[in-house]
């Protein structure tokens, strides 16, 4: 008797080098990226592709950690991307579970309230003198408090609370569990997808973001990592246009592209690094806290 063997049709030969490909066009950028960074000046300087630098070397990254407070940024960003993200998954845990029942009083007036604020907003300036008369500027309080409910998460959060089984909550309070027992014991251990969900964009959000720090902050030892990567690259854009109106153009747009490419790097290192973690559970609460309503 044989050993069958499966037939390899035409459509699995090109399935597969489609998905290579598509693979090799979204990380090709990336990897350019890390060569970049770690390439010296005449590596960058030639044309081509390059995919693998001719020498490695650090000096772009030396050159962004030894800029001005960068690290003290590094790790202002790293503890309000943590604050933040607690804070946000909390609340949005906190408003969700009680819109999530239907036999909440007056349900109906939280949700229009809630959605009223979501699609307006009293703008930048309204804004900035709240903080002001709450005596939260200069402080690291005002990148985190202003964020920390977000109505579109706490929909979704609700929409995956109303998928769970009525009958769970139900056999808890026959036995005597209260809802804030029934919260953190069944609720939330069953509910890691659209919270691994949220933590993620609340991450994300809080990583990248910059505008408040920019406006609330004066105090460059409160600063977050963005505000300084900004200034270090204005402070070379400007050297740079200096050096070109007296013939130094090339060495100065170099250390620029390769700084660039460093500060890319460091930048969104964090966030690539927990996606794998949470990238299982994320499109599983994305889709099923979106489905109902």
């Amino acid at each position: 008797m044989g050993i069958s063997r499966k037939k390899i049709s035409l459509f699995d030969i090109l399935n597969v080098s489609g998905y290579i490909l598509f693979s090799i066009i979204v990380l090709y950028p990336f990897w350019q990226t890390i060569v970049l960074s770690f390439s010296d000046a005449k590596a960058s300087s030639s044309l081509g592709v390059h995919l693998w630098p001719d020498r490695w070397i650090t000096d772009a990254y030396e050159y962004v950690f030894s800029y001005g407070n960068v690290m003290k940024a590094y790790v202002n960003t790293i503890i309000r991307t943590v604050a933040g993200t607690f804070l946000i998954v909390g609340f949005t845990i906190l408003a969700a579970y009680p819109l999530s029942k239907k036999d909440l009083p007056f349900r109906n007036v939280f949700t229009v309230f809630f959605l009223i604020a979501m699609f307006f907003s009293g703008g930048m300036i309204p804004d900035y003198l709240l903080v002001k008369n709450l005596g939260l500027l200069d402080n690291s309080l005002s990148l985190i408090l202003p964020s920390a409910v977000n109505v579109f998460f706490i929909i979704i959060m609700r929409n995956y609370f109303m998928t769970i089984d009525k009958g769970v909550e139900e056999s808890a309070i026959i036995d005597g569990a209260n809802y804030f027992q029934i919260l953190m014991k069944i609720i939330i251990p069953i509910s890691k997808p659209v919270i691994a969900t949220v933590a993620l964009w609340a991450a994300v959000y809080h990583w990248n973001e910059w505008f408040h720090a920019l406006v609330y902050i004066q105090d460059d030892s409160k600063t977050v990592l963005q505000i300084v990567v900004r200034d270090m690259l204005t402070a070379m854009d400007m050297t740079q246009n200096a050096q070109m109106g007296g013939g130094g153009m090339s060495t100065s747009q170099l250390l620029l592209s390769n700084v660039r490419a460093a500060t890319v790097i460091i930048s969104i290192g964090p966030i690539v690094l927990i996606y794998p973690f949470v990238q299982k559970y994320f499109i599983k609460g994305i889709m099923i806290g979106s489905l109902k309503g």
